[in-house]
């Protein structure tokens, strides 16, 4: 399936390696992790978020971060970001030679205080200091915005503190802003409301949007959104991840799916859709689980044969 000569981009930011596997309750060996990043990049991709360098006591599937992030073949013009939750996090991803990291608070208060055991503002506190140490290094960083059109603890969010919140990351130096319905349970002109409304406040080009399809509307959110101008998507190869917090969670909604929507609507992704299914279809296979993407399952007969 080729790629279409499309008048404009959109850039997929691949997240199964790290949002996608840290859900997986067997431990995924690096060996697995790195082939997987490197079949990725290998794809077409141009953002890979490789892991995450947090404490191992916390997320022990990830525990391997600095040798899955060593062992991966870094590509030419390829991102491959990995979040941090703190300085000690970023200095740990600093000594592998990291140079994109990523930074992460919620819309919600309750939410915060759950998963993280801080308000916003002391969330955005503790990561201030990664924002100025990383400006000083040279070293790019993205933030992400969890519960923008829900939350699982206090039900509505109200957009004011989305606007809010994702406005004052970015003015504190996030280069670009996911914003993400981490329960699935955002509508598409929701979505797009929320999108314009920060946007208001936020250049469009430095947002990213990222659907879960807890209910079967991600891609739908998806399409609503580029639809009003957005231009970043995160996505999940094979549908991998998903919501602890979520009932049902189904996963992220999947690149392979997301990929040929746009290739479909004339846009450009740099993505070779052939291979990104075959990856999906092979991750699906070692972790021996279903494929979340329906167009991989939709392949499967060909692709397999």
């Amino acid at each position: 399936m080729s790629e279409p000569l499309g008048h404009d981009t959109v850039r997929i930011v691949e997240v199964g390696p790290r949002d996608g596997l840290q859900n997986e309750k067997t431990i995924v060996p690096a060996a697995t992790k790195i082939a997987l990043i490197d079949r990725l990049s290998a794809a077409g991709h141009r953002s890979v978020e490789a892991t995450s360098f947090v404490s191992p006591k916390w997320i022990p599937q990830l525990a391997d971060a600095a040798d899955v992030y060593a062992g991966i073949q870094k590509h030419e013009g390829v991102d491959y970001p990995v979040l941090v939750p703190n300085l000690q996090g970023y200095e740990r991803a600093l000594a592998v030679g990291v140079r994109e990291v990523a930074v992460f608070t919620a819309a919600s208060e309750a939410f915060n205080r759950k998963n993280i055991n801080a308000s916003i503002d002391e969330s955005i506190e503790r990561f201030a200091p990664i924002l100025e140490r990383a400006h000083n290094d040279g070293v790019k960083v993205r933030g992400y915005v969890s519960t923008v059109l829900g939350c699982p603890y206090q039900g509505d969010v109200d957009l004011r503190d989305v606007v809010r919140v994702a406005k004052r990351i970015h003015a504190l130096g996030c280069y670009e802003v996911s914003l993400g319905d981490t329960i699935g349970i955002g509508t598409p002109a929701k979505a797009r409301a929320m999108l314009r409304a920060v946007a208001g406040e936020v250049p469009m080009g430095a947002l990213a949007v990222h659907f879960h399809d807890t209910r079967g509307q991600a891609l739908a959110n998806v399409f609503a959104c580029v639809e009003a101008g957005v231009r970043v998507v995160d996505a999940s190869v094979a549908g991998l991840g998903g919501c602890p917090y979520a009932n049902g969670a189904t996963g992220n909604v999947a690149s392979e799916d997301v990929v040929y929507m746009l290739h479909g609507m004339g846009f450009a992704t740099g993505i070779d859709l052939d291979a990104l299914v075959a990856t999906g279809q092979w991750i699906s296979a070692e972790l021996g689980r279903d494929n979340g993407a329906k167009l991989g399952r939709a392949l499967a007969p060909i692709a397999c044969a």
